[in-house]
């Protein structure tokens, strides 16, 4: 189909495709949006237009499928305020797991680099909770080298868990100030 057959058989079903638009969307100015944006497929399709039986019929059938996508796009899921802070409290809480695990990830092995006195103090202590008389009885030391060894253990695994940190913390600053 050339500019003058397309000017003569698809442009006069302007006032009737904008008509058709206009009712299913509402509004003037995207119904007009729309029966622009067909006139532009037609055109696109042009060569294709004279196997088309009835082109007026195909032409309606594109506005209506140009109106609906357009009636979908604008469709906006309303959230209320309280879901709304579900699903930031969700991420936040998402965000702390990941750190938290990574953080009890690290201190694990942080334990395990500790000489196995410290190791063993620590692990009894801190992760399955014994009493001092029973790291005593398992270890076969007294309460105050119990202590003592609990003791600089948890300042060795502290120290290197904030140097840890320390160097996340200036890694993302020199990231960020080559970035900006």
């Amino acid at each position: 189909m050339n500019a003058s057959d397309f000017k003569l058989k698809i442009l006069p079903l302007s006032g009737k495709l904008n008509r058709f638009a206009s009712r299913l969307l509402n509004n003037g100015e995207d119904a007009r949006d729309v029966v622009q944006d067909v006139f532009l497929k037609l055109w696109q399709i042009r060569d294709q237009l004279e196997a088309v039986e009835n082109p007026e019929a195909f032409a309606m059938r594109i506005t209506r499928n140009k109106c609906l996508d357009k009636i979908r796009a604008s469709r906006l899921v309303p959230i209320d305020e309280e879901t709304d802070r579900r699903l930031k409290n969700q991420t936040v809480d998402v965000h702390s797991q990941v750190e938290w695990s990574e953080t009890a990830a690290r201190v694990h092995e942080l334990i395990g680099q500790l000489p196995e006195q410290q190791q063993t103090v620590m692990f009894l202590r801190d992760i399955k909770h014994y009493e001092y008389e029973e790291i005593a009885q398992v270890t076969e030391m007294n309460a105050n080298a119990i202590r003592v060894n609990l003791s600089r253990a948890r300042k060795k695994v502290r120290d290197e868990l904030l140097k840890t940190w320390n160097y996340e913390d200036e890694r993302s600053k020199n990231i960020a100030a080559t970035l900006l």
